[in-house]
């Protein structure tokens, strides 16, 4: 085993991504990006007519799903992070360069993030300047029981802030180390980032989970989480939110949303998100706000 050398992993995606591209294994998904203006706060919507074709094709087939990492595809493999984890490209990607970061033998995806994915997300996160982020499971969103973590290249699009959300976690009020902030009105957590070394992350990342009572007092982190979450990071920021549900009125909600992206199928989803607003679709598939 090789392992990927400091500055080698951008050059690695890009050409990789040439690669695959040719060879028919990256297979992107073509949408039209909107700005939904909501609240005083832009949000960035990806029309994708071709998702709901995918999906009712998917779903005629009715064959049993299999572990697309094991063994994972060899024309979308990046290289390896560490002995625990590879990196491989997103199959059907949105956003360009969209990598995913898999742990080599099947760990669940609702399972604890542990020492080893911080140490690998750590690699990425210094080596692209990006938004880390985490679908605990289906009803946070993931589309894979194989546990994976995903990065995308910020900006993540021309002609808004480099992360749709980012201007509200600069509002972001710290009673103490964590903090939240005051417009969102769903249970989420929130803290600046001293450094995106490895323990930081992983300490930072305990912390939030203890706040949010996702974590009890002398638990040990093996196992099953018992609560779904989206988990956010970039080198500055790591904010969690609790999950209770994968989607509203079929309008599939991961991470990304809670970063200010939204994934619509058809008109009737836009329709959907310009009458309800981003952010009570956001609020429906949280936990109310304590108040």
């Amino acid at each position: 085993m090789q392992l990927l050398e400091p500055g080698s992993l951008w050059p690695r995606i890009q050409t990789i991504s040439q690669h695959a591209l040719a060879r028919g294994a990256l297979q992107p998904i073509h949408t039209r990006e909107l700005w939904l203006e909501a609240d005083g706060y832009p949000f960035l919507i990806h029309l994708a007519p071709s998702l709901a074709r995918k999906k009712k094709c998917a779903a005629n087939k009715q064959q049993p799903q299999r572990d697309p990492f094991l063994p994972y595809e060899k024309d979308l493999f990046v290289g390896d992070l560490s002995e625990t984890h590879l990196c491989l490209l997103n199959k059907y990607n949105v956003f360009a360069h969209h990598i995913l970061i898999v742990t080599r033998q099947f760990e669940a995806q609702e399972a604890w993030l542990n020492e080893q994915d911080f140490a690998a997300l750590a690699f990425c996160l210094q080596e692209i300047d990006g938004l880390i982020f985490h679908n605990s499971g289906k009803t946070a969103g993931a589309s894979q029981p194989h546990k994976h973590l995903q990065l995308v290249p910020l900006p993540l699009a021309p002609g808004g802030p480099p992360l749709p959300m980012e201007p509200l976690w600069y509002t972001a009020v710290y009673p103490q180390t964590i903090g939240h902030i005051p417009h969102l009105p769903f249970q989420h957590a929130i803290a600046r980032l001293p450094g995106a070394t490895a323990p930081e992350l992983y300490h930072t990342y305990r912390t939030l989970m203890h706040h949010l009572h996702l974590l009890r007092d002398g638990e040990a982190m093996n196992g099953i989480c018992r609560t779904a979450y989206n988990l956010l990071a970039t080198r500055r920021y790591m904010m969690i939110v609790p999950r209770t549900r994968e989607n509203y009125q079929g309008i599939p909600v991961n991470a990304l949303g809670f970063a200010g992206s939204l994934l619509a199928r058809n008109e009737t989803d836009m329709q959907i998100l310009r009458q309800q607003g981003p952010l009570r679709v956001l609020t429906s598939v949280a936990f109310a706000k304590n108040i």
